[in-house]
C-alpha cells in the first residue's frame, strides 16, 4: 500500500485565478496521487487508517447479517450442509478414503478452510465496486476495502472453528504439538486470500467480466484441490506437480495441524512462497492502478 503524494500544481498564476463561471481555479492546486516508491506496501498508512479498517470490518459484518433470521448461524450452516452432502455421497456411497479420520470430520475441516478462502476472494473481488460511494467521495488507502472483506471473513472463520473443535471432541480426535503450526497455516491462508483478492478487486474495476467469471473459477478450483478427498488418491508420480496448486499445501497443512495427519512440507512451502509472491505483486499492481479507481467505478 502506498501513501498518497500531495503535490502542488505548477500552473501559471493566471491558471490559479478563479473561473468566472464556477468561482473555482481552472487547474487543481493540489493533486492526490500514489507515491512512486517501489515499495508496494506502506504499513505506516495501514496504521494511520487503522480505525477506518476496524470500522469497515464492523460495517461488513453488520450489513451481511442485518435483517437475517439466523444471523451468524449462517456461518456454521453453510459448511455443515456442504459437509452433510459430501458425507452421504462421497463418504457413504462412493467410499472415498479419509486418511483414517472419520469422513465427516475430514470433509468439514477442508470445507471450513475452503469456505474462508473462497468467500474472501469473492468478497474482495466485488468490494471496490460495491463501495463506489466511498471511493468516489473521499481519499483513503483503497486497499483497506478488500482488507476489510478479509477481516470480516476471519471473524466467520473463527466461529466455524468452534464447531470444528466440538466435532473433534465428538470423534475423540485430540490435537498434539502439531497444532502449534495452526497460526502459521492461517497466516499463509490469509495472505493467499488477500493476494488473490487484491488482484481480482483491481481487475474487476476495469473489467467487469471478472465478477462473472470468478464464481465459476472458484467452483472449479474446489474440485482440483484436496478438500473433500485426500491427496493419497493422486498417483505418487503426479503429487509434486499437484502440489503446485497453493491450496494443496494450505488445506493439507490445516488438516495436519489439527488432525495429526503429518505435514507435507513441500506443498506447504510452495503455498507460503506463492502466497508471498501473490501478495507483493498484487499490492504493487493495486497501488499502481488505484489512481484511476474513482474514475472507472
Amino acid at each position: 500500500m502506498e501513501s498518497a503524494t500531495f503535490s502542488k500544481s505548477a500552473a501559471s498564476p493566471q491558471s490559479k485565478q478563479p473561473s468566472t463561471e464556477t468561482g473555482l481555479p481552472n487547474e487543481p492546486l493540489v493533486v492526490i496521487k500514489p507515491g512512486k516508491s517501489w515499495v508496494a506496501l506502506n504499513l505506516r498508512d495501514v496504521w494511520v487508517y487503522r480505525e477506518l479498517l476496524y470500522f469497515l470490518i464492523w460495517r461488513e459484518l453488520k450489513i451481511r447479517y442485518k435483517q437475517t433470521v439466523l444471523g451468524v448461524l449462517w456461518v456454521i450452516l453453510q459448511p455443515v450442509l456442504i459437509t452433510l452432502i459430501f458425507t452421504v455421497f462421497l463418504g457413504g456411497l462412493a467410499r472415498v478414503p479419509s486418511d483414517r479420520v472419520p469422513y465427516p470430520l475430514f470433509a468439514y475441516s477442508g470445507i471450513v478452510a475452503w469456505t474462508f478462502i473462497s468467500n474472501s476472494i469473492l468478497n474482495c473481488g466485488s468490494s471496490l465496486v460495491g463501495n463506489a460511494n466511498l471511493i468516489t467521495k473521499i481519499y483513503f488507502p483503497r486497499m483497506l476495502v478488500p482488507a476489510a472483506s478479509i477481516g470480516g471473513r476471519l471473524v466467520d472463520f473463527g466461529i466455524a472453528l468452534i464447531l470444528l473443535g466440538m466435532l473433534m471432541a465428538y470423534y475423540r480426535v485430540f490435537p498434539t504439538r502439531a497444532i502449534l503450526m495452526l497460526p502459521v497455516v492461517i497466516v499463509i491462508m490469509t495472505l493467499f486470500s488477500l493476494g488473490v483478492g487484491l488482484w481480482m478487486a483491481a481487475l474487476n474495476v476495469k473489467y467487469r467480466d471478472i465478477g462473472i467469471i470468478l464464481p465459476v473459477v472458484i467452483q472449479l478450483w474446489m474440485f482440483v484441490s484436496p478438500i473433500v478427498y485426500p491427496i493419497s488418491l493422486i498417483p505418487p508420480k503426479w503429487r509434486s506437480l499437484y502440489a503446485l496448486n497453493p491450496l494443496v499445501g494450505i488445506i493439507q497443512g490445516f488438516r495436519a495441524s489439527l488432525l495429526n495427519l503429518g505435514f507435507d512440507w513441500w506443498a506447504l512451502g510452495i503455498a507460503a512462497v506463492c502466497s508471498t509472491i501473490l501478495l507483493v505483486s498484487a499490492a504493487f499492481a493495486f497501488s499502481r492502478m488505484q489512481r484511476g479507481f474513482a474514475d472507472l467505478i
